[in-house]
């Protein structure tokens, strides 16, 4: 049986060699049997697993992965390049509160801040563009191996992954060595340093499960881990102690979001004021989110800032970056011409998604699109002059995927690539994948709350 590929699909060639490959074991078995049967897996995932992995090619690898170095170290200058070397004055200017801003400039006098972060990405067929930069310890995905490992227990998938020397990297390890990298001054000497995985009270209440799950998953990385919130934290002698042990490092999965409730910043003063004086390390450090959070993208894609970066840094945005603004009155269109931003964004509707800079998961998005005229003029008057930005739509194109019935589907994804620190994570930053998939090619966001399933990513090596 051959499979007719379909003239739209140009991304992957190895994809639709997959595709292909599978049409001579249709009676080969269930691919996501061995997912489905993990715990880890399906607390995260639920059953909701596509039937066989994405790939990426060499090439692009190291293409995306080395543009998404440049974003982030962009990113990272935006407080000098911009706010005259203002930490304070980014994060107001990224719509966080004096609260907010006090605590994450008072982090980000101490310590080290080592690369880690998650880009959402969509492929339009002939290149990657950027949506969002998760930056920040909180990112997911630390399942990302365990997931590839059990669709190799797949035996055509293993076969395929063998002959074209295709691999994978294990996102927890990196994510375990970006750790110790960044709070290198409190890692012991003579044992296994011992870090508590942490979240908010209510936060915790929520997902706990997963959270042991990845404390547990840390033992493999020679880190003993504790999962908790801040009520089960102790103080003596300042060293924040849980379940009897002292803990060297905090795990943060709390978000800069959470600092706005007045409750969360109670209970976790005492963690913050214990790694202000050195006495724990804190992972990562409050400030990284800043930098991950969209109104920065508008600030790398703003015609106005175009004269702070060289001819390199540009290409990389214009290569990279969609049309990214604020919500304002004034802005300028793709071409550069200064338009009114609501009659603009009224007439391109269909072509244009509103996103709140300072949530996360997609969270108050709302795509042009999938709403009435008049509910999208009624948001954009809403999100006017506040945290807000307006991001020109990405149509992801159809990839060719086994539809588990031993045939093929077309499927949208959204790619979640990691990104570390060359120094930590070797070769060129790349600290794993997994990807997002929808048949739904208006889908406003490709993402499990929108119905998605999940798959793991193989890239050549």
């Amino acid at each position: 049986m051959t499979v007719t590929r379909p003239p739209h699909l140009h991304r992957s060639p190895l994809g639709h060699a997959y595709v292909e490959h599978l049409a001579g074991a249709a009676d080969a078995g269930d691919p996501t049997a061995a997912a489905r049967e993990s715990a880890a897996l399906t607390l995260a995932y639920r059953d909701r697993f596509l039937a066989g992995p994405a790939f990426l090619g060499d090439a692009e690898r190291r293409t995306v992965a080395g543009d998404l170095r440049t974003i982030y170290d962009l990113l990272r200058s935006l407080p000098d390049r911009i706010f005259g070397g203002s930490l304070a004055a980014l994060a107001g200017a990224v719509g966080m509160s004096g609260q907010q801003t006090e605590l994450i400039t008072r982090s980000a006098r101490t310590g080290s801040l080592v690369p880690l972060g998650r880009a959402d990405l969509y492929h339009d067929g002939t290149a990657f563009s950027l949506l969002e930069f998760n930056i920040t310890s909180a990112l997911g995905g630390f399942e990302n191996a365990d997931l590839n490992r059990a669709m190799l227990t797949f035996a055509p998938l293993r076969e395929f992954v063998t002959r074209h020397r295709l691999g994978h990297r294990d996102t927890l390890a990196c994510m375990a060595r970006t750790m110790l990298a960044e709070c290198a001054t409190a890692v012991p000497t003579g044992r296994p340093p011992v870090v508590a995985v942490l979240d908010t009270v209510d936060n915790f209440a929520v997902i706990g499960p997963r959270l042991r799950v990845f404390a547990a998953k840390l033992a493999e990385h020679g880190i003993e881990g504790i999962a908790c919130h801040p009520g089960q934290l102790t103080y003596p002698n300042g060293r924040p102690t849980v379940a009897g042990r002292t803990v060297d490092i905090v795990y943060r999965y709390f978000l800069a979001e959470d600092l706005a409730d007045p409750a969360s910043v109670a209970e976790l003063e005492p963690l913050l004021a214990a790694a202000d004086q050195g006495k724990v390390g804190l992972f990562s450090r409050l400030d990284a989110e800043i930098y991950g959070n969209k109104a920065t993208l508008a600030m790398l894609s703003d015609d106005r800032h175009r004269a702070l970066f060289d001819a390199a840094e540009l290409a990389c945005v214009d290569r990279l970056l969609p049309w990214t603004r604020y919500v304002r009155s004034r802005t300028t269109d793709p071409g550069g011409s200064d338009v009114d931003l609501l009659r603009y964004a009224v007439a391109h509707r269909d072509d244009l998604v509103l996103k709140p800079t300072l949530l996360h998961g997609g969270s108050g998005i709302v795509a042009g699109w999938q709403v009435d005229p008049a509910r999208w003029e009624a948001d954009l008057t809403a999100a006017m002059d506040g945290p807000y930005v307006l991001q020109r739509r990405i149509r992801p194109a159809a990839e060719a995927f086994p539809d588990g019935a031993g045939g093929a589907q077309d499927l949208y994804l959204n790619w979640g690539i990691y990104l570390g620190d060359v120094d930590v994570v070797g070769e060129d930053g790349y600290a794993g994948c997994f990807v997002r998939g929808s048949t739904d090619p208006a889908v406003g966001v490709v993402s499990l709350g929108a119905g998605a399933a999940v798959g793991s990513a193989f890239h050549e090596s």
